[in-house]
């Protein structure tokens, strides 16, 4: 990614529809969304020296967390999933969002957990309704800080670049999924910025049909103080993570809602292209689903491993 200006206002997009045609291919799909024409007007913002301060406390956290990594590897051991959890908590909420949680997913036992993916600031918001690895695509390994954290959080990487690795993602993940383990991906294959979603890419859906486990749909929206869909939160196109870090802690008012719409069991679809339907209806229709019964909860799980889908269906 390019570097984009961390400030401005530019021109908003045109409303998009619901489901904008992909760009991309099958195997890197990609999203038409910019910061250019999706970022702007993100609703009231903070003063600077406000920001400057949420700004700083974020990056602390960045280089405490890579300082925590440098010295787990130095004693040849793994990061405490409750050290990565509780860093993941650090960091939302140093952003000064405010994550709201409706539902809540089975505790234990494998579950595939998809949702749309709008930000960086899904991981760990995914994290919050069940602990799970998460496929990541190789690139992000070379990220400052977050590709190394990611690595020991338990992620695995793809080679989007390798179409014949697809096979082997998929049965990477069944796998984990007999485990017992929660994986989540991001069917949509890339960051949208809110306002417009993708389509559900199949591939993962077959891991959890091999597995025999339920799917997971949840519901990821960025809303501004006045209940509109809140852009600035979107990490999309060109940006940069520093670009998007800063337009976050700049922007007042934002709200992560979190949506856990109820599971899908093992068996109710015949093939993936029908369970992908399925879980794309539940997480993307235009009322939101109702949500599962269950305790109202804002905690963050351990493990964030990375993001996306697999094969057909890596995220950006």
């Amino acid at each position: 990614m390019s570097v984009p200006v961390l400030a401005g206002s530019p021109e908003p997009a045109a409303a998009p529809t619901r489901h904008a045609p992909d760009a991309g291919t099958l195997w890197r799909p990609s999203a038409p969304c910019a910061p250019r024409t999706c970022t702007g007007a993100g609703g009231p913002t903070r003063l600077p020296a406000l920001a400057a301060l949420r700004f700083a406390a974020v990056l602390f956290l960045l280089l405490a967390g890579c300082l925590a990594h440098l010295a787990a590897g130095l004693l040849g051991r793994h990061l405490p999933a409750g050290a990565v959890r509780l860093w993941c908590r650090w960091v939302v909420r140093a952003c000064g969002v405010r994550p709201r949680i409706d539902g809540a997913a089975a505790p234990d036992g494998g579950l595939l957990l998809v949702a749309n993916h709008v930000s960086w600031l899904d991981i760990p918001l995914i994290a919050a309704v069940r602990p799970a690895r998460m496929l990541a695509k190789s690139e992000i390994r070379a990220w400052p800080v977050a590709g190394r954290l990611t690595a020991r959080g338990g992620a695995l990487f793809i080679d989007r670049d390798r179409v014949r690795a697809l096979p082997a993602t998929v049965a990477r993940i069944a796998a984990a999924l007999r485990s017992g383990d929660a994986v989540a991906v991001f069917p949509e294959g890339s960051t949208w910025c809110g306002r417009a979603r993708g389509r559900f890419r199949r591939a993962a859906f077959q891991a959890a049909l091999d597995a025999g486990v339920p799917v997971q749909p949840v519901r990821l929206d960025y809303r501004r103080a006045d209940g509109e869909t809140a852009t600035a939160a979107a990490f999309v196109g060109d940006d940069t993570l520093l670009a998007s870090v800063w337009r976050v802690a700049s922007t007042r008012g934002l709200t992560a809602e979190v949506r856990v719409a109820r599971p899908i069991a093992p068996g109710s679809h015949p093939d993936r292209a029908r369970l992908a339907r399925a879980a794309e209806t539940a997480v993307l229709p235009p009322e939101h689903p109702a949500p599962v019964p269950g305790p109202r909860r804002i905690v963050f799980g351990p493990r964030p491993g990375v993001l996306p889908a697999t094969g057909e269906a890596l995220t950006a």
